[in-house]
């Protein structure tokens, strides 16, 4: 099975929509740019955030077991995919990829 890199690379931030429509929340989202996990399978890397994890998963367990090109020719990078968690509010774009070794 193939270890995959997971690449926290924007998050947003919609403050207008979490003052209409959300309650307020501590910590609703504690990932930052540039933050980086190793995943093995379907295993969720430790402190990666559940909601995220739901969204991504399939992509990461489909590429650690040897998948890839997603959508016929989605992505430059074959063995990757750049996928979002499904926070409304607070999105943040996730780069997965194949550690080769």
């Amino acid at each position: 099975m193939k270890k995959i890199r997971i690449t926290a690379v924007r998050k947003a931030d919609y403050k207008d929509l979490q003052l209409q429509y959300e309650n307020p929340i501590e910590d609703a989202c504690n990932v930052t740019e540039g933050q980086v996990w190793i995943a093995e399978g379907w295993s969720k890397p430790e402190s990666f955030c559940d909601s995220a994890w739901e969204s991504i998963s399939p992509f990461v367990m489909t590429l650690a077991h040897g998948g890839e090109n997603f959508y016929n020719g989605w992505m430059k990078n074959r063995k990757s995919a750049m996928l979002s968690c499904n926070d409304g509010f607070r999105p943040v774009s996730f780069y997965i990829e194949v550690i080769e070794e």
